[in-house]
C-alpha cells in the first residue's frame, strides 16, 4: 500500500514538473512579419487554427499549445513567443478582424482571455 502512495506522489510530481515546462522554443526563429505580410499564408495558418484545412508543423504546435497558453496567460512562453503573441494579436485585432472574432469565438468563447489580454495591453501603454 505504501508502494501505490509512493507512486501516486510521484507521478503527481512528475505531472507538475511537465505541466510547468516552457513550450518549445523550436519555431521561435519564425519570420512572423512575413507570415502577416502574406495574406495567403496567414489564411492557411488561420484556417489550421480553425480546423478548416491543413497545418504546417508550426501550425500543428500552436493549435495544440494555444488553448493552455490562453489559460496559463502564456505563463510558459518565453519572451520572445510573447512578444511575437502581443504581435499576432495586434494585427489580427487591427486588419483582419473577421478573423479575430472567429478565432476568439473558438478559443475564448466567454471572453474571458481577450478581457485578461485588453487590460494587460492598457496597463503597458500606461507604463
Amino acid at each position: 500500500m505504501q508502494c501505490l502512495g509512493l507512486f501516486v506522489v510521484l507521478v503527481l510530481g512528475c505531472s507538475l514538473v511537465a505541466a510547468q515546462s516552457p513550450y518549445t522554443s523550436k519555431y521561435d526563429n519564425v519570420d512572423v512579419d512575413k507570415i502577416l505580410k502574406n495574406e495567403r499564408v496567414l489564411t492557411n495558418y488561420i484556417k489550421c487554427l480553425m480546423e478548416e484545412g491543413p497545418c504546417t508543423p508550426e501550425g500543428r504546435e500552436l493549435r495544440k499549445t494555444l488553448p493552455d497558453a490562453l489559460a496559463s496567460g502564456c505563463s510558459k512562453c518565453n519572451e520572445k513567443q510573447k512578444d511575437t503573441t502581443e504581435k499576432v494579436i495586434r494585427h489580427l485585432m487591427d486588419k483582419r478582424t473577421k478573423d479575430w472574432d472567429r478565432l476568439s469565438k473558438k478559443y475564448d468563447p466567454q471572453g474571458v482571455y481577450k478581457q485578461r489580454f485588453e487590460k494587460e495591453l492598457s496597463a503597458r501603454k500606461l507604463a
